[in-house]
């Protein structure tokens, strides 16, 4: 009977050890993680400051924008009706077709691209009042992955027949335009943002082109 009133000590203290190591534990951690009084001033301090710096610089560029309203980036964008496409089956993707003549750097021949990509996706998939929404395609295309594909365009020129090619074969399409405050001219054509649309189509368009 003693043995067995000792073991039920010994479980339960074990028990009450755990629970409270635990409590502990947990404590600590929760006092790392959550910021005390003088923590929170400190964020919000740092917060404060960002904001006025923020609004400083915004109160700066609206100055240049005042002295120089054309330096801005530029969307060349053809509303184009591409439901005829969403019959046409297999995989669905993006084709962003940068050009070579230019020598643009690494780092902006990316921001180009993206600008492209987010220039084609609000096209075809953010507003319904546009001839050019397609959220048909959009869903294909989000649904397998996004897919993109960067390629090689030798000059401006070529980009003008593949942009013009496009549109005849209902294919979403937007030329970026460069503001021209680094490395090129201003209103450079930069990238052919291209679909989402399906690749048999898209192929069409840039199948002879090399990937960048």
């Amino acid at each position: 009977m003693l043995t067995g009133t000792m073991n039920q000590l010994n479980t339960n203290f074990s028990v009450y050890f755990a629970v409270a190591a635990a409590s502990l534990a947990a404590g600590y951690y929760l006092g790392q993680i959550l910021p005390s009084a003088s923590k929170k001033e400190h964020v919000q301090q740092i917060l404060r400051q960002c904001k006025q710096r923020a609004e400083f610089e915004e109160s700066e560029e609206s100055d240049e924008e005042e002295e120089d309203d054309e330096d801005d980036e530029d969307d060349e964008e053809y509303e184009i009706d591409s439901v005829s496409l969403n019959d046409v089956p297999g995989e669905v993707r993006m084709a962003l077709v940068i050009r070579q003549d230019l020598g643009m750097q690494k780092g902006k021949t990316a921001a180009q691209c993206a600008h492209a990509a987010l220039g084609c996706f609000r096209m075809i998939g953010c507003d319904s009042h546009r001839k050019s929404y397609n959220p048909s395609m959009v869903y294909r295309w989000l649904r397998g992955g996004q897919a993109k594909i960067t390629l090689k365009c030798p000059d401006e020129s070529t980009m003008d027949e593949l942009y013009a090619l496009a549109i005849a074969l209902g294919v979403n399409a937007c030329v970026i335009h460069d503001a021209g405050r680094t490395q090129i001219a201003a209103g450079s054509a930069t990238v052919l943002g291209l679909g989402p649309a399906p690749k048999a189509v898209l192929d069409q368009i840039t199948g002879e082109l090399k990937l960048y």
